[in-house]
């Protein structure tokens, strides 16, 4: 049983990139090397911190180094290796411990040295099952893995190709460290789940996405496409900022639930917004199962997405289901609304909600921001 992924590294010619990368210390030091295990000997009371202590005087002078340092001269034939000035900010930071002689040493921190050199044998990475990093993605990779392949090989500027995006973790991994990506990937639902990271680790609002349709015809296409109900019914559930029902990557019976948003209400309590897909010919009817769903699974508003324009009947059918009353904002929101993808497009009408909304997906990490300028995801 393979319990192993192999990563290959190809380059196009002999020029490439490669950045040596080095594993840090356990915090106990546990995984020491004999050889700084015999060198750096001392701990720091307090702070546990290891440390060994290294000369400060050099063969040959350099600058400011002939001077008296606490009644000290250097050894005969030697001088300081460092100018008064650096001497006395060393004091004044606790790192010269002085020999019975008065001779001044430098207090030298094992966890300040770069670490071990990353081997072939990578096992000190892992995505744990309850980690708060995971978003529901069978195939999702840990940050910290792409991490470390982005820094290994390639610079700050340089740009970032992946073609089988899945959750995002490349693309993230490229913008958190100032690289520029393109992003690909064929499923509606791996382009919503990536926009989501993106705002919710960079704040991001805006990533635009080349090759998804922008208007009905394009929709249309879409929905007649091979697999086109369930690509149809991702991409206009994140035009409202839906999560698909069931999970990431589930198909089949929905019970009429197609997607759901979840919003907080009067003491915090979770409510639900139920979104229900057509890309056919649509009737009141529909608006009337849709009202009964709302009924049998207790949600607070029902969110009609329709490819086809609505018809009146729809409308008027709509309007008997009332409105939901937010306790929180004591305000009124239509319990029913029925909005067509052209309206959408075209930034006529968008869902009418109570302004707490939680995050569509699990949330993504907060990433510290960096340059924002580049904001395309290629689909």
């Amino acid at each position: 049983m393979a319990i192993h992924d192999v990563l290959l590294f190809y380059s196009k010619g002999s020029t490439f990139t490669w950045n040596r990368q080095n594993v840090a210390f356990n915090a106990d030091f546990a995984d020491l090397p004999p050889h700084l295990s015999k060198n750096y000997t001392y701990v720091e009371p307090g702070t546990g911190r290891r440390y060994r202590l290294s000369d400060l005087t050099a063969n040959k002078p350099g600058g400011d180094t002939d001077y008296e340092w606490r009644g000290v001269r250097p050894y005969k034939g030697r001088h300081w290796a460092f100018s008064k000035a650096n001497m006395e900010a060393f004091e004044a930071e606790g790192r010269i411990v002085y020999r019975r002689t008065g001779m001044p040493t430098f207090k030298r921190y094992l966890d300040e040295t770069p670490g071990v050199p990353l081997q072939d044998v990578w096992t000190d990475i892992r995505l744990g099952s309850a980690s708060p990093e995971r978003l529901g993605w069978d195939t999702q990779k840990p940050l910290a893995l792409l991490e470390r392949i982005v820094t290994a090989s390639s610079n700050p500027g340089d740009v970032i190709l992946d073609p089988f995006c899945g959750c995002g973790t490349a693309v993230v991994a490229a913008q958190k460290l100032e690289r520029q990506w393109v992003g690909i990937d064929i499923t509606y639902l791996s382009i919503a789940v990536m926009r989501a990271r993106m705002k919710d680790s960079f704040g991001l609002d805006d990533v635009e996405v080349i090759g998804q349709p922008t208007e009905v015809e394009g929709a249309r296409a879409l929905a007649q496409s091979p697999e086109g109900r369930y690509q149809f019914q991702w991409w206009a559930l994140a035009l409202v900022d839906a999560q698909p029902v069931g999970g990431t990557q589930k198909k089949g019976a929905d019970q009429g639930i197609d997607g759901t948003i979840t919003f907080t209400d009067k003491n915090n309590e979770l409510e639900r917004v139920l979104v229900s897909v057509k890309s056919g010919h649509v009737t009141s009817s529909m608006i009337r199962d849709l009202k009964g769903t709302l009924e049998r699974e207790k949600a607070a508003i029902g969110i009609f997405l329709t490819l086809e324009e609505a018809t009146e009947p729809m409308r008027v059918e709509a309007a008997t289901a009332g409105a939901y009353h937010s306790e929180l904002w004591n305000r009124d929101y239509q319990r029913i609304q029925i909005l067509s993808i052209r309206e959408l497009l075209e930034g006529a009408k968008k869902p009418s909600l109570p302004p707490f909304v939680l995050p569509t997906y699990q949330q993504a990490e907060r990433v510290k921001k960096v340059d924002a300028s580049q904001q395309e995801l290629f689909g």
